[in-house]
């Protein structure tokens, strides 16, 4: 009984963050940019949203590892692919959330206006790239969470 719980919750944290993570970028973004008076607006809702998606996702993380230690309580069980899929996931939001949000929103600030910062400024290039690396991040959490997904579903309970 106390396996299926924690093989739920794994399930349940890794899913919880993957359906998010496709809401934010496939349905919220979207409607952001769409409905928001000013792709500035869309933007700062879009950076709020998505930091309040890295806190789940590292709390997600969290749960997801501390239920497959509690399976197989030895280090061993961290070097599970899925697990290792999972903490790098961790990683990576962590970094996301850190390292390229932060130096985003200082960017925007120093900007006062995106949108109105030509392309070739030094702050917007230096945004745009960011955002780049923004975007790669988060596709790449997504990947992980889906192989990591799979391979937790597939494995037998310890």
């Amino acid at each position: 009984m106390l396996t299926n719980i924690l093989r739920f919750l794994q399930i349940f944290a890794l899913g919880t963050w993957l359906g998010a993570i496709i809401f934010l970028s496939f349905v919220v973004a979207h409607a952001a940019f769409t409905t928001l008076q000013s792709r500035d607006q869309a933007g700062a809702f879009v950076g709020f949203a998505l930091g309040r998606l890295h806190h789940l996702g590292v709390i997600a993380g969290l749960i997801y590892v501390v239920a497959g230690l509690a399976l197989a309580p030895t280090l061993k069980s961290l070097l599970h692919p899925a697990m290792i899929l999972v903490i790098v996931m961790a990683a990576l939001t962590a970094v996301s959330q850190r390292g390229v949000t932060p130096r985003m929103a200082a960017l925007r600030h120093q900007m006062v206006s995106v949108d109105a910062t030509p392309p070739d400024n030094s702050l917007r290039i230096e945004f745009d790239r960011l955002h780049v690396w923004s975007v790669r991040l988060e596709g790449t959490v997504l990947l992980l969470g889906l192989a990591a997904l799979f391979l937790t579903v597939r494995s037998k309970p310890q």
